[in-house]
Protein backbone atom coordinates (compact mmCIF):
# COMPACT_ATOMS: atom_id res chain seq x y z
CA UNK A 1 0.00 0.00 0.00
CA UNK A 2 1.50 3.59 -1.34
CA UNK A 3 1.79 6.27 1.85
CA UNK A 4 -0.51 8.39 0.05
CA UNK A 5 -2.94 6.15 0.69
CA UNK A 6 -1.85 5.38 3.73
CA UNK A 7 -2.21 9.03 4.91
CA UNK A 8 -5.69 9.23 2.95
CA UNK A 9 -6.65 6.91 5.11
CA UNK A 10 -5.50 7.65 8.43
CA UNK A 11 -6.60 11.35 7.54
CA UNK A 12 -10.66 10.23 7.67
CA UNK A 13 -10.84 7.39 10.08
CA UNK A 14 -10.24 9.82 13.04
CA UNK A 15 -12.76 12.16 12.28
CA UNK A 16 -15.24 8.59 11.70
CA UNK A 17 -14.66 7.41 14.90
CA UNK A 18 -15.41 10.57 16.31
CA UNK A 19 -17.87 10.38 14.71
CA UNK A 20 -19.06 7.46 15.85
CA UNK A 21 -18.95 7.58 19.42
CA UNK A 22 -20.83 10.73 19.53
CA UNK A 23 -23.73 9.20 17.92
CA UNK A 24 -23.20 6.03 20.52
CA UNK A 25 -23.40 8.75 23.08
CA UNK A 26 -26.48 10.12 22.65
CA UNK A 27 -28.37 6.08 21.90
CA UNK A 28 -27.34 5.08 25.09
CA UNK A 29 -27.54 8.48 27.04
CA UNK A 30 -30.44 6.74 29.25
CA UNK A 31 -27.80 4.48 30.25
CA UNK A 32 -24.60 7.13 31.80
CA UNK A 33 -26.72 10.51 31.90
CA UNK A 34 -28.23 9.78 35.14
CA UNK A 35 -25.22 8.03 37.00
CA UNK A 36 -22.54 10.54 35.44
CA UNK A 37 -25.19 13.87 36.93
CA UNK A 38 -25.34 12.36 40.43
CA UNK A 39 -21.40 11.51 40.31
CA UNK A 40 -20.80 15.00 39.53
CA UNK A 41 -23.86 16.70 41.94
CA UNK A 42 -21.52 14.74 44.43
CA UNK A 43 -18.44 16.19 43.47
CA UNK A 44 -19.34 19.11 43.72
CA UNK A 45 -21.29 18.85 46.99
CA UNK A 46 -17.67 17.51 48.46
CA UNK A 47 -15.82 20.23 47.11
CA UNK A 48 -17.99 22.39 48.98
CA UNK A 49 -17.70 20.27 52.17
CA UNK A 50 -14.26 20.16 51.66
CA UNK A 51 -14.27 24.24 51.54
CA UNK A 52 -15.85 24.73 54.63
CA UNK A 53 -19.18 25.16 52.92
CA UNK A 54 -21.74 25.05 55.19
CA UNK A 55 -24.92 22.65 53.63
CA UNK A 56 -28.90 23.33 54.56
CA UNK A 57 -29.78 21.17 57.71
CA UNK A 58 -32.32 19.75 55.43
CA UNK A 59 -30.28 18.41 52.80
CA UNK A 60 -28.66 14.67 53.49
CA UNK A 61 -27.35 11.53 52.04
CA UNK A 62 -29.01 9.10 49.85
CA UNK A 63 -27.80 4.98 51.01
CA UNK A 64 -25.71 5.32 47.83
CA UNK A 65 -23.95 8.54 48.56
CA UNK A 66 -26.11 11.14 46.95
CA UNK A 67 -28.07 14.06 48.10
CA UNK A 68 -31.57 14.93 48.19
CA UNK A 69 -33.14 17.50 48.96
CA UNK A 70 -35.56 16.04 52.42
CA UNK A 71 -38.37 18.33 51.39
CA UNK A 72 -39.23 16.44 48.31
CA UNK A 73 -38.40 13.00 49.66
CA UNK A 74 -40.54 10.88 51.14
CA UNK A 75 -40.21 7.43 52.85
CA UNK A 76 -42.82 4.96 52.78
CA UNK A 77 -43.22 2.00 54.77
CA UNK A 78 -43.89 -1.42 53.77
CA UNK A 79 -47.71 -1.66 55.07
CA UNK A 80 -48.25 2.11 53.84
CA UNK A 81 -46.75 1.10 50.18
CA UNK A 82 -49.09 -1.73 50.29
CA UNK A 83 -52.04 0.64 51.26
CA UNK A 84 -50.92 2.39 48.13
CA UNK A 85 -51.57 -0.40 46.21
CA UNK A 86 -47.70 0.33 45.36
CA UNK A 87 -46.63 -3.69 44.36
CA UNK A 88 -44.51 -4.81 41.67
CA UNK A 89 -46.78 -4.33 39.17
CA UNK A 90 -47.21 -0.30 39.63
CA UNK A 91 -43.50 -0.01 40.54
CA UNK A 92 -41.97 -1.24 37.11
CA UNK A 93 -38.97 0.84 34.94
CA UNK A 94 -39.90 3.63 32.58
CA UNK A 95 -39.87 2.51 28.55
CA UNK A 96 -40.36 4.75 25.93
CA UNK A 97 -43.42 4.10 23.86
CA UNK A 98 -45.96 4.50 21.34
CA UNK A 99 -49.23 6.74 22.24
CA UNK A 100 -52.55 7.09 20.53
CA UNK A 101 -54.55 10.31 21.11
CA UNK A 102 -57.85 9.26 21.58
CA UNK A 103 -61.39 11.15 20.79
CA UNK A 104 -64.29 9.12 22.80
CA UNK A 105 -67.59 9.10 21.33
CA UNK A 106 -70.41 7.69 22.73
CA UNK A 107 -71.67 3.81 21.26
CA UNK A 108 -74.10 0.90 22.06
CA UNK A 109 -74.05 -2.30 21.89
CA UNK A 110 -75.73 -4.11 18.45
CA UNK A 111 -76.25 -7.22 17.06
CA UNK A 112 -74.67 -8.25 14.06
CA UNK A 113 -77.44 -8.17 11.20
CA UNK A 114 -77.83 -11.22 9.75
CA UNK A 115 -75.55 -12.98 12.61
CA UNK A 116 -76.63 -12.79 15.27
CA UNK A 117 -80.11 -14.20 15.52
CA UNK A 118 -81.64 -16.96 13.57
CA UNK A 119 -85.35 -18.15 13.26
CA UNK A 120 -86.47 -22.13 13.39
CA UNK A 121 -89.29 -22.80 11.31
CA UNK A 122 -91.12 -25.76 10.49
CA UNK A 123 -90.97 -26.89 6.56
CA UNK A 124 -94.44 -28.72 6.65
CA UNK A 125 -97.47 -28.78 8.79
CA UNK A 126 -98.42 -30.32 11.70
CA UNK A 127 -99.34 -30.76 15.38
CA UNK A 128 -96.08 -30.12 17.57
CA UNK A 129 -95.69 -33.50 19.83
CA UNK A 130 -92.64 -32.44 21.89
CA UNK A 131 -90.61 -29.22 23.07
CA UNK A 132 -87.44 -29.75 24.35
CA UNK A 133 -85.92 -27.14 24.87
CA UNK A 134 -87.44 -24.01 26.96
CA UNK A 135 -86.85 -20.20 26.78
CA UNK A 136 -83.57 -18.46 27.52
CA UNK A 137 -81.74 -22.38 27.44
CA UNK A 138 -78.71 -22.57 25.63
CA UNK A 139 -78.06 -25.52 23.47
CA UNK A 140 -75.41 -27.23 21.02
CA UNK A 141 -75.94 -26.72 16.77
CA UNK A 142 -77.39 -30.14 16.34
CA UNK A 143 -79.43 -30.67 19.41
CA UNK A 144 -83.24 -31.73 19.43
CA UNK A 145 -86.01 -29.34 19.79
CA UNK A 146 -88.96 -30.03 18.15
CA UNK A 147 -91.15 -33.03 17.19
CA UNK A 148 -94.09 -32.53 15.10
CA UNK A 149 -96.73 -35.31 14.00
CA UNK A 150 -97.05 -34.73 9.79
CA UNK A 151 -100.28 -33.77 9.02
CA UNK A 152 -99.22 -32.22 5.49
CA UNK A 153 -101.65 -33.83 3.44
CA UNK A 154 -99.22 -33.33 0.02
CA UNK A 155 -96.25 -34.97 1.65
CA UNK A 156 -98.41 -37.79 2.77
CA UNK A 157 -100.15 -38.39 -0.45
CA UNK A 158 -96.65 -38.34 -1.78
CA UNK A 159 -95.35 -41.05 0.55
CA UNK A 160 -98.58 -42.94 -0.53
CA UNK A 161 -97.79 -43.03 -4.28
CA UNK A 162 -94.31 -43.69 -3.81
CA UNK A 163 -95.01 -46.80 -2.04
CA UNK A 164 -97.47 -47.72 -4.31
CA UNK A 165 -95.40 -47.17 -7.31
CA UNK A 166 -92.30 -48.94 -5.49
CA UNK A 167 -95.23 -51.94 -4.82
CA UNK A 168 -96.34 -51.92 -8.62
CA UNK A 169 -92.68 -51.97 -9.84
CA UNK A 170 -91.99 -55.12 -7.94
CA UNK A 171 -94.84 -57.08 -9.31
CA UNK A 172 -93.99 -55.76 -12.67
CA UNK A 173 -90.15 -57.17 -12.19
CA UNK A 174 -91.97 -60.59 -11.22
CA UNK A 175 -94.17 -61.13 -13.98
CA UNK A 176 -91.22 -59.97 -16.50
CA UNK A 177 -89.22 -62.41 -14.57
CA UNK A 178 -91.71 -65.28 -14.89
CA UNK A 179 -92.26 -63.89 -18.82
CA UNK A 180 -88.79 -64.02 -19.38
CA UNK A 181 -88.16 -68.02 -18.62
CA UNK A 182 -91.04 -69.23 -20.58
CA UNK A 183 -90.74 -66.79 -23.75
CA UNK A 184 -87.25 -68.96 -24.19
CA UNK A 185 -89.45 -71.83 -25.00
CA UNK A 186 -91.64 -69.84 -27.26
CA UNK A 187 -94.63 -70.77 -25.20
CA UNK A 188 -95.02 -66.40 -25.38
CA UNK A 189 -94.10 -63.97 -27.98
CA UNK A 190 -91.49 -61.79 -27.68
CA UNK A 191 -93.97 -59.01 -28.18
CA UNK A 192 -95.67 -59.74 -24.58
CA UNK A 193 -92.01 -59.74 -23.20
CA UNK A 194 -91.33 -55.97 -24.41
CA UNK A 195 -95.04 -54.69 -23.38
CA UNK A 196 -93.97 -55.59 -20.11
CA UNK A 197 -90.56 -53.77 -20.05
CA UNK A 198 -92.01 -50.98 -21.46
CA UNK A 199 -94.36 -50.84 -18.54
CA UNK A 200 -91.47 -51.52 -16.07
CA UNK A 201 -89.23 -48.98 -17.28
CA UNK A 202 -92.39 -46.21 -17.15
CA UNK A 203 -93.29 -47.52 -13.41
CA UNK A 204 -89.36 -46.81 -12.85
CA UNK A 205 -89.34 -43.60 -14.40
CA UNK A 206 -92.53 -42.28 -11.91
CA UNK A 207 -90.36 -43.73 -9.45
CA UNK A 208 -87.81 -41.47 -9.63
CA UNK A 209 -90.37 -38.64 -9.85
CA UNK A 210 -91.71 -39.39 -6.66
CA UNK A 211 -88.15 -39.77 -4.97
CA UNK A 212 -87.50 -35.46 -6.44
CA UNK A 213 -91.46 -35.09 -5.24
CA UNK A 214 -89.96 -36.35 -1.70
CA UNK A 215 -86.79 -34.89 -1.83
CA UNK A 216 -88.51 -31.48 -2.26
CA UNK A 217 -90.36 -31.88 0.63
CA UNK A 218 -87.58 -32.14 2.86
CA UNK A 219 -86.76 -36.39 2.83
CA UNK A 220 -83.09 -37.04 2.11
CA UNK A 221 -81.83 -39.66 0.31
CA UNK A 222 -81.07 -42.13 3.35
CA UNK A 223 -84.78 -41.90 4.30
CA UNK A 224 -85.97 -42.08 1.00
CA UNK A 225 -84.26 -45.49 0.93
CA UNK A 226 -85.16 -46.18 4.68
CA UNK A 227 -89.43 -45.76 3.15
CA UNK A 228 -88.11 -48.24 0.38
CA UNK A 229 -87.16 -50.53 2.34
CA UNK A 230 -89.47 -50.66 5.33
CA UNK A 231 -92.59 -49.30 2.83
CA UNK A 232 -94.46 -47.53 6.30
CA UNK A 233 -95.07 -43.55 5.59
CA UNK A 234 -92.69 -41.34 8.08
CA UNK A 235 -95.60 -39.68 10.16
CA UNK A 236 -93.31 -37.24 12.49
CA UNK A 237 -90.72 -34.60 11.60
CA UNK A 238 -87.33 -33.58 14.31
CA UNK A 239 -86.43 -30.28 14.01
CA UNK A 240 -82.80 -29.79 15.42
CA UNK A 241 -80.75 -26.60 16.66
CA UNK A 242 -79.22 -25.04 13.39
CA UNK A 243 -75.51 -23.81 12.82
CA UNK A 244 -75.00 -20.53 12.34
CA UNK A 245 -72.33 -20.97 9.63
CA UNK A 246 -74.12 -23.61 7.75
CA UNK A 247 -77.58 -25.26 7.14
CA UNK A 248 -77.11 -28.89 6.27
CA UNK A 249 -80.09 -31.11 4.98
CA UNK A 250 -80.21 -32.60 8.80
CA UNK A 251 -81.56 -30.04 10.16
CA UNK A 252 -84.97 -31.60 9.35
CA UNK A 253 -85.13 -35.24 9.80
CA UNK A 254 -88.02 -37.63 8.88
CA UNK A 255 -87.96 -40.85 11.77
CA UNK A 256 -89.68 -42.61 14.12
CA UNK A 257 -86.59 -43.90 15.62
CA UNK A 258 -84.74 -42.00 18.66
CA UNK A 259 -82.59 -39.57 16.94
CA UNK A 260 -81.50 -37.20 19.99
CA UNK A 261 -78.23 -35.20 17.81
CA UNK A 262 -76.30 -34.44 14.72
CA UNK A 263 -73.48 -33.51 14.28
CA UNK A 264 -71.58 -30.42 12.44
CA UNK A 265 -68.16 -30.33 11.28
CA UNK A 266 -67.04 -27.60 13.29
CA UNK A 267 -63.62 -27.25 15.95
CA UNK A 268 -66.03 -25.60 18.52
CA UNK A 269 -69.41 -25.38 18.95
CA UNK A 270 -70.71 -22.52 20.63
CA UNK A 271 -74.17 -22.88 21.89
CA UNK A 272 -76.95 -21.01 20.61
CA UNK A 273 -79.55 -19.47 23.47
CA UNK A 274 -82.78 -19.67 22.96
CA UNK A 275 -84.56 -16.58 23.45
CA UNK A 276 -87.97 -16.33 22.27
CA UNK A 277 -90.19 -19.52 22.23
CA UNK A 278 -93.50 -19.14 19.89
CA UNK A 279 -95.40 -22.65 19.93
CA UNK A 280 -96.22 -25.20 22.87
CA UNK A 281 -96.85 -29.10 23.02
CA UNK A 282 -100.43 -29.68 21.05
CA UNK A 283 -100.37 -26.63 18.77
CA UNK A 284 -100.82 -27.18 15.10
CA UNK A 285 -98.40 -25.36 12.89
CA UNK A 286 -98.47 -24.47 9.16
CA UNK A 287 -95.49 -24.96 6.96
CA UNK A 288 -93.06 -21.92 6.97
CA UNK A 289 -94.44 -20.90 10.76
CA UNK A 290 -91.42 -20.02 13.01
CA UNK A 291 -91.35 -22.40 15.99
CA UNK A 292 -88.24 -20.54 18.43
CA UNK A 293 -85.69 -17.48 17.69
CA UNK A 294 -82.36 -18.33 18.89
CA UNK A 295 -79.57 -15.81 19.24
CA UNK A 296 -75.59 -16.24 19.23
CA UNK A 297 -73.80 -13.59 21.18
CA UNK A 298 -70.19 -15.12 20.71
CA UNK A 299 -69.56 -11.78 18.72
CA UNK A 300 -71.49 -8.72 18.53
CA UNK A 301 -70.95 -5.00 17.29
CA UNK A 302 -70.58 -1.88 19.08
CA UNK A 303 -71.91 0.85 16.92
CA UNK A 304 -69.80 4.20 17.25
CA UNK A 305 -72.29 7.53 16.89
CA UNK A 306 -69.42 10.11 15.84
CA UNK A 307 -70.54 14.00 15.40
CA UNK A 308 -69.89 15.38 11.77
CA UNK A 309 -66.68 16.95 13.37
CA UNK A 310 -65.16 13.85 14.69
CA UNK A 311 -65.85 11.97 11.14
CA UNK A 312 -62.89 12.52 8.66
CA UNK A 313 -60.93 11.43 12.00
CA UNK A 314 -62.95 8.47 12.21
CA UNK A 315 -62.11 7.60 8.58
CA UNK A 316 -58.96 8.67 9.11
CA UNK A 317 -58.17 6.26 11.79
CA UNK A 318 -59.93 3.01 10.42
CA UNK A 319 -57.58 4.29 7.06
CA UNK A 320 -54.43 3.59 9.27
CA UNK A 321 -55.65 0.15 10.66
CA UNK A 322 -55.57 1.26 13.91
CA UNK A 323 -57.68 -0.29 16.94
CA UNK A 324 -60.12 1.07 19.20
CA UNK A 325 -60.80 0.68 23.27
CA UNK A 326 -64.29 0.41 24.72
CA UNK A 327 -64.81 1.70 28.31
CA UNK A 328 -67.44 0.30 30.27
CA UNK A 329 -68.70 2.04 33.64
CA UNK A 330 -67.76 -0.63 36.47
CA UNK A 331 -68.13 -0.31 40.42
CA UNK A 332 -64.38 0.20 40.46
CA UNK A 333 -64.19 2.76 38.14
CA UNK A 334 -63.82 2.24 33.88
CA UNK A 335 -62.94 -1.34 32.70
CA UNK A 336 -61.26 -0.79 29.02
CA UNK A 337 -61.25 -3.41 26.06
CA UNK A 338 -58.56 -2.95 23.97
CA UNK A 339 -57.39 -3.31 20.44
CA UNK A 340 -60.86 -3.92 18.73
CA UNK A 341 -60.87 -3.90 15.35
CA UNK A 342 -63.27 -1.51 12.58
CA UNK A 343 -65.77 -3.58 10.90
CA UNK A 344 -67.22 -0.80 8.68
CA UNK A 345 -68.35 3.13 8.43
CA UNK A 346 -71.98 3.61 7.44
CA UNK A 347 -72.19 5.76 3.91
CA UNK A 348 -75.27 7.62 5.47
CA UNK A 349 -75.42 10.27 8.33
CA UNK A 350 -78.59 10.17 10.47
CA UNK A 351 -80.51 13.01 9.40
CA UNK A 352 -82.03 13.31 13.27
CA UNK A 353 -79.15 12.86 14.84
CA UNK A 354 -76.62 14.39 12.57
CA UNK A 355 -74.10 11.47 13.75
CA UNK A 356 -72.39 9.46 11.57
CA UNK A 357 -72.34 5.34 12.45
CA UNK A 358 -69.19 3.40 12.84
CA UNK A 359 -68.99 -0.13 13.84
CA UNK A 360 -66.47 -2.44 15.71
CA UNK A 361 -66.30 -5.99 16.46
CA UNK A 362 -66.68 -7.18 20.19
CA UNK A 363 -65.91 -10.27 21.17
CA UNK A 364 -67.88 -12.07 23.76
CA UNK A 365 -67.02 -14.43 26.86
CA UNK A 366 -69.21 -16.21 28.80
CA UNK A 367 -69.13 -15.33 32.38
CA UNK A 368 -71.94 -18.37 33.80
CA UNK A 369 -72.37 -21.85 32.89
CA UNK A 370 -74.59 -23.56 35.39
CA UNK A 371 -76.74 -26.73 34.47
CA UNK A 372 -80.20 -27.59 36.29
CA UNK A 373 -80.83 -30.49 38.02
CA UNK A 374 -83.08 -31.22 34.58
CA UNK A 375 -79.82 -31.03 32.54
CA UNK A 376 -81.05 -27.56 30.85
CA UNK A 377 -78.07 -25.64 30.38
CA UNK A 378 -77.87 -21.70 30.86
CA UNK A 379 -75.43 -19.41 30.45
CA UNK A 380 -74.33 -15.30 30.45
CA UNK A 381 -72.80 -13.41 28.18
CA UNK A 382 -70.85 -10.88 29.72
CA UNK A 383 -71.40 -8.00 26.85
CA UNK A 384 -75.34 -7.92 26.06
CA UNK A 385 -76.91 -5.67 23.36
CA UNK A 386 -78.44 -2.56 24.40
CA UNK A 387 -75.49 -2.05 26.41
CA UNK A 388 -74.40 1.79 26.28
CA UNK A 389 -70.53 3.15 26.58
CA UNK A 390 -67.54 5.32 25.28
CA UNK A 391 -65.89 4.37 22.37
CA UNK A 392 -61.98 5.86 22.39
CA UNK A 393 -60.51 6.23 18.66
CA UNK A 394 -57.58 6.54 17.81
CA UNK A 395 -56.81 9.96 15.97
CA UNK A 396 -52.56 11.01 16.54
CA UNK A 397 -49.83 8.20 17.28
CA UNK A 398 -47.01 9.98 18.82
CA UNK A 399 -43.55 7.83 18.95
CA UNK A 400 -41.14 7.33 22.10
CA UNK A 401 -43.26 9.10 24.76
CA UNK A 402 -43.17 8.22 28.73
CA UNK A 403 -46.66 6.92 29.17
CA UNK A 404 -48.17 6.60 32.66
CA UNK A 405 -51.86 5.96 34.53
CA UNK A 406 -53.33 8.85 34.94
CA UNK A 407 -53.18 8.36 38.90
CA UNK A 408 -49.19 8.27 38.48
CA UNK A 409 -49.07 12.15 38.37
CA UNK A 410 -50.40 14.85 40.91
CA UNK A 411 -50.95 18.54 40.08
CA UNK A 412 -50.02 21.45 42.26
CA UNK A 413 -50.95 25.05 40.51
CA UNK A 414 -49.12 25.21 37.58
CA UNK A 415 -46.69 22.54 38.49
CA UNK A 416 -46.78 18.45 37.83
CA UNK A 417 -44.86 16.05 39.37
CA UNK A 418 -44.28 12.42 39.85
CA UNK A 419 -42.72 9.87 42.46
CA UNK A 420 -39.68 8.34 41.39
CA UNK A 421 -38.22 5.27 43.33
CA UNK A 422 -35.06 6.10 44.86
CA UNK A 423 -33.42 3.49 47.32
CA UNK A 424 -35.96 3.18 50.25
CA UNK A 425 -37.41 6.34 49.65
CA UNK A 426 -39.89 8.70 46.52
CA UNK A 427 -38.39 11.70 45.18
CA UNK A 428 -40.93 14.04 44.13
CA UNK A 429 -39.91 15.12 40.52
CA UNK A 430 -41.25 17.65 38.47
CA UNK A 431 -42.09 17.20 35.01
CA UNK A 432 -43.73 18.28 31.31
CA UNK A 433 -47.21 16.78 30.87
CA UNK A 434 -47.79 16.95 27.17
CA UNK A 435 -51.11 15.22 27.07
CA UNK A 436 -53.86 14.01 29.65
CA UNK A 437 -56.81 12.05 29.51
CA UNK A 438 -59.19 10.24 31.56
CA UNK A 439 -56.94 6.94 31.43
CA UNK A 440 -53.24 8.33 30.62
CA UNK A 441 -50.41 10.86 30.76
CA UNK A 442 -47.95 11.42 28.43
CA UNK A 443 -44.46 12.97 30.09
CA UNK A 444 -42.10 14.93 27.98
CA UNK A 445 -39.18 13.01 27.48
CA UNK A 446 -36.71 16.36 27.58
CA UNK A 447 -34.81 14.84 30.75
CA UNK A 448 -36.09 14.84 33.88
CA UNK A 449 -36.39 11.02 33.81
CA UNK A 450 -34.92 8.87 31.60
CA UNK A 451 -35.74 4.70 30.37
CA UNK A 452 -35.19 2.51 33.53
CA UNK A 453 -36.24 5.10 36.37
CA UNK A 454 -38.73 3.15 38.77
CA UNK A 455 -41.79 5.56 39.14
CA UNK A 456 -44.59 4.92 41.50
CA UNK A 457 -47.57 4.39 38.93
CA UNK A 458 -50.44 4.97 41.33
CA UNK A 459 -51.38 6.96 44.45
CA UNK A 460 -49.57 9.74 43.37
CA UNK A 461 -52.27 12.36 44.77
CA UNK A 462 -51.84 10.91 48.33
CA UNK A 463 -48.17 11.12 48.53
CA UNK A 464 -48.59 14.89 47.63
CA UNK A 465 -50.68 15.02 50.60
CA UNK A 466 -48.00 12.97 53.08
CA UNK A 467 -45.44 15.05 51.61
CA UNK A 468 -47.12 18.51 52.26
CA UNK A 469 -48.23 17.24 55.81
CA UNK A 470 -44.55 15.81 56.64
CA UNK A 471 -43.32 19.75 55.70
CA UNK A 472 -46.08 20.97 57.69
CA UNK A 473 -47.86 22.41 55.37
CA UNK A 474 -51.95 22.46 55.50
CA UNK A 475 -52.75 19.73 53.48
CA UNK A 476 -54.98 20.53 50.56
CA UNK A 477 -57.31 17.33 49.99
CA UNK A 478 -58.60 18.27 47.20
CA UNK A 479 -54.61 19.26 45.63
CA UNK A 480 -53.86 17.16 42.45
CA UNK A 481 -56.68 15.87 42.40
CA UNK A 482 -59.67 17.13 39.59
CA UNK A 483 -63.66 16.41 39.92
Amino acid sequence: MSSQKLKSITKWAFPAMAVIVVVMAIVFRGIWWQPLSHWVAGTVQGQHSTNGEQTDSSDEQHQDGQPHDESVSLDLSEKAMLNLGLTNEYLKPLQLETFRKTISVPAIIQERPGRTRIKVSTPLTGIISHVHAVTGEAVLPGSLLFEIRLTHEDLVETQTEFVQTLGELDVEQRELKRLEGVASSGAVAGKVVLERQYARDKLTALLNAQKESLKLHGLSDEQIADLAKNRSLLKSLKIFAPSVDGHPEDEFKFSDRGVQKISYEEPEQVPLILETLHVLKGQSVVAGETLCEMVDYQELYIEGRAFERDARAVTESMQQQWTASAMFESQTGFEIVENLPFAYIANQVNADSRTLSFFVRLPNTIVRDESNSGDQRFITWRYRPGQRLQLLVPVEEWQDQFVLPVDAVTQEGAEYFVFQQNGDHFDRVPVHVKHKDQRSVVIANDGALFPGDVVARRGAHQMQMALKNKSGGGVDPHAGHSH
